[in-house]
């Protein structure tokens, strides 16, 4: 497992955090995504071997954000 830090800009709610930790539900091989609109980002741990840094932004652009990892 990898965990991988997102910057989210954009996220102002806990609906908006809720959404985003969806992205749990939807992508195979994700196994947690914890979000924060505090921090305006999201920790995501999945399995690289069946999801990619891509598949995760593109989860998140088609809610209305766009995830950018962090070094």
């Amino acid at each position: 497992m990898r965990k991988t830090m997102f910057r989210v800009p954009g996220i102002h709610c806990s609906a908006c955090v809720m959404h985003l930790e969806g992205i749990e539900d939807q992508l195979p091989g994700v196994s947690r995504v914890n979000a924060s609109y505090r921090n305006q980002s999201m920790e995501v741990e999945y399995d690289e071997q069946r999801v990619t840094v891509e598949q995760i932004n593109r989860a998140a652009r088609e809610i209305g954000y766009e995830a950018k990892p962090l070094p």
